[in-house]
């Protein structure tokens, strides 16, 4: 949660932020009345955080049906008696109010929030105009449009895309003429998010900067929608699941822990192949972890990861070095829709351990010292004999080593086969991939070495680099 609020014309805006997930909800407040947008489902955090405040949520907006994340705004209306807006045309099958654009919801006197239609990052999204003491002040664009970039436009299928961004074309210029020039702007998505087409640049913006800063905003209609189809990557796949988790009225939270997993546990579930997540630092991983399990700490994107990688549904043990590691675990998978454990284990490798022979560690290496082993110079490391990319489609496109495999680590699972033969130098942007990777390949048999290294560092290390044709 950011420390600095808003103050604008008596009216106060919090961000609470997810940044594993790349998004933000915000709570707005006249110090007595406060409005939610795009709450996400740890729903307690927005009650903490209005309790500390002293004020009362009145109403919760959701600017569009999230495809990257389970929604709190059912549940936090329930809690706390709060009238439920999102947009009619969605046609929702709870309770709720139907918003249309042109509407005003009166909050307080001096403290209203204007509806404004801005369909593209879906038909019927919504943005929200935060109006203090009869002006505008700021407005919630969720999806429509962020920092140096807008929402993505082929999350309802390809078959949109390109509809989608001529309506979010449209839906920018019209916020920017409808408002004035020092209006704030207030994003859901473009923190990280895969919701965003592109990488979103800044950390804060108004409707005059982003004049000249968004292509929306400075490229003509053909030219932004060519550049945005053009752009856009995969996306993850546990996306699938939460449009219609959403639209259908998500069940409350539950984190309850799970079952507790004994070594004996432990050792079945990796013999039988389930996916046993190890939560600590890469740095720990690679130190010495139990053969099998895959590394996915929780000092990186751990929730988009493992979502985009299983099969949904598979059983999942969390193995953290503590219970609350086990706890910040569940709430970040809880976001995604990912509620159910099969089991959980705390403590050192060592103490999980059915026997010694579980214990393992993964060598590591810089892009220097790639770039060593690429020339043939012996050394302790196993040779390089296939160097594996990890990266996006857009990141390989950019650049990439030459002469690497590339597989997505989204797609890595199912691909194992292709890799060729011998040790595989596995990399990624910066090291977290990477190790994941590495654990898959652990697990299926395979000798791997972590770059656990920056890309930028590859080309100055001397690492031969391409670019797709």
């Amino acid at each position: 949660m950011t420390a600095v609020p808003s103050r604008l014309a008596g009216l106060r805006v919090e961000v609470v932020e997810t940044s594993s997930l790349g998004d933000r909800s915000y709570l707005a407040t006249d110090g007595r009345r406060a409005v939610v947008i795009d709450p996400q489902r740890d729903v307690d955090r927005i009650i903490a955080l209005a309790g500390r405040l002293g004020t009362r949520i009145v109403l919760v907006l959701e600017t569009h049906v999230h495809n990257d994340y389970v929604s709190g705004g059912l549940e936090l209306a329930r809690l706390t008696g709060a009238e439920y807006g999102i947009a009619a045309a969605d046609d929702a099958p709870f309770t709720h109010r139907p918003l249309r654009d042109g509407d005003l919801l009166d909050v307080a006197d001096g403290f209203r929030v204007g509806v404004v239609a801005t369909p593209g990052h879906t038909f019927h999204h919504l943005s929200y105009v935060l109006e203090g003491d009869g002006a505008p002040v700021g407005v919630f664009t969720g999806g429509s449009l962020l920092y140096g970039t807008t929402g993505r436009t082929d999350l309802l299928g390809e078959q949109h895309s390109e509809e989608l961004a001529r309506h979010q074309h449209r839906s920018a210029r019209k916020l920017a003429d409808l408002l004035p020039e020092g209006t704030q702007i207030w994003p859901t998505h473009g923190f990280g998010s895969f919701c965003s087409a592109t990488q979103a640049s800044g950390d804060s913006s108004t409707i005059g900067e982003q004049r000249s800063a968004n292509p929306a905003l400075s490229l003509a209609e053909q030219d932004f929608v060519d550049t945005t189809l053009a752009g856009l990557d995969a996306y993850p796949a546990y996306y699938a699941h939460m449009g219609a988790r959403n639209i259908a009225g998500p069940e409350p939270l539950d984190l309850r822990a799970p079952a507790r997993a004994t070594p004996a546990d432990l050792a079945e579930r990796l013999r039988r192949g389930e996916w046993v997540i190890d939560l600590r630092s890469r740095k720990a991983y690679v130190d010495t972890h139990l053969a099998g399990t895959i590394s996915l700490g929780l000092d990186g994107p751990m929730a988009t990861w493992l979502g985009w990688m299983i099969d949904w549904g598979a059983p999942i043990t969390l193995v953290g070095e503590s219970s609350e590691q086990v706890a910040d675990a569940q709430r970040e998978l809880a976001r995604i829709g990912i509620d159910h454990f099969a089991a959980a284990a705390t403590g050192q490798p060592a103490e999980l351990a059915a026997d010694e022979s579980q214990l393992v560690s993964t060598p590591t290496a810089t892009f220097a010292e790639l770039a060593t082993a690429l020339a043939g110079a012996p050394g302790e490391l196993p040779s390089a004999e296939v160097v594996l990319d990890v990266r996006t489609n857009n990141e390989w496109r950019a650049s990439h080593v030459e002469g690497a495999v590339h597989i997505p680590l989204y797609e890595l699972a199912d691909r194992l086969p292709e890799i060729p033969a011998g040790s595989v130098w596995v990399h990624c942007g910066s090291g977290y991939r990477a190790t994941a990777a590495a654990s898959l390949l652990e697990s299926a048999g395979r000798t791997a070495v972590v770059v656990d290294d920056a890309f930028a560092a590859a080309g100055p290390a001397g690492v031969p680099l391409a670019t797709a044709a």
